[in-house]
């Protein structure tokens, strides 16, 4: 087996399958181990040539070069905590992290190369440049609000890429998105605050995801839209990531390093 080797973590789930199918397509890379929770029905099983389905991490762990992750917190926690100890680069999309969680991703990352981004899309990633740019060119006059939908079985809202936009947005204003962030409106909710940022969450079907960030201003506004058709583009780009991420330094990279937009 020649190439990279990669641990795809979650292998049998949406994302995970999709991951396996773009690192077969990648010249450097090869699925060498994959991790899915203890009672999958495919646990012992096959699922690559010569890859078995494992639910250890310290086992699949071994003699890999990077782990590509998109599971939940929880396990994504767990993982790495594994992967700092044996020394193995990290790519994860896994969304809903706590705080706690986000800082003990960040001390590993004093141990291992890690990338932890909520959306690995290039467009998505340069519509992240494009809202940060355009918030802080159109200023004060205009209100930022964002929308997005995502398919009945995602388990966090908003979205991480909503939250990733919204974000973006408050750096482009220079202020803090902790301060001026509204997910709910429901009541007498009275006139809208000045600066807020605004993201309002729909759930239903097979929707991959769709953000749409509004400007609003008086008599005008600009609305930049993003719509997945398919998974394909996120899993490519975490797979691209793993081969940008291996052989680097300690760290946590930012995706924005990763597709040169920092």
């Amino acid at each position: 087996m020649s190439g990279r080797r990669v641990l795809v973590v979650g292998a049998c789930g949406r994302m995970g399958e999709q991951v396996r199918k773009w690192v077969r397509e990648h010249d450097e890379l090869v699925v060498a181990a994959a991790l899915e929770a203890e009672g999958h029905p495919l646990q012992g099983e096959e699922i690559e040539s010569g890859v078995i389905l494992s639910s250890d991490p310290k086992a699949a762990l071994l003699d890999v070069d990077v782990a590509i992750d998109f599971t939940i917190p929880r396990a994504t926690i767990e993982t790495m905590r594994a992967a700092a100890h044996a020394g193995v680069a990290y790519v994860t999309g896994t969304t809903g992290l706590s705080g706690d969680e986000k800082a003990e991703v960040a001390a590993l990352a004093k141990r291992i190369p890690v990338v932890h981004a909520a959306n690995f899309s290039v467009s998505v990633n340069v519509l992240g440049w494009l809202a940060r740019e355009a918030a802080r060119k159109l200023g004060d006059g205009f209100d930022a609000e964002l929308f997005e939908i995502h398919h009945a079985a995602k388990r966090d809202a908003p979205s991480g890429t909503a939250l990733f936009l919204a974000e973006a947005v408050a750096e482009g204003q220079g202020k803090t998105l902790a301060d001026h962030l509204v997910v709910e409106r429901v009541g007498e909710t009275g006139a809208r605050p000045n600066g807020a940022i605004g993201i309002q969450t729909l759930r239903g079907g097979d929707n991959p995801g769709e953000h749409t960030l509004y400007f609003v201003g008086v008599g005008e506004r600009i609305e930049l839209v993003h719509r997945s058709a398919t998974r394909d583009h996120f899993a490519k780009g975490a797979v691209r990531t793993a081969a940008w991420l291996v052989g680097r330094g300690p760290g946590l990279y930012p995706i924005d390093e990763v597709y040169g937009l920092a």
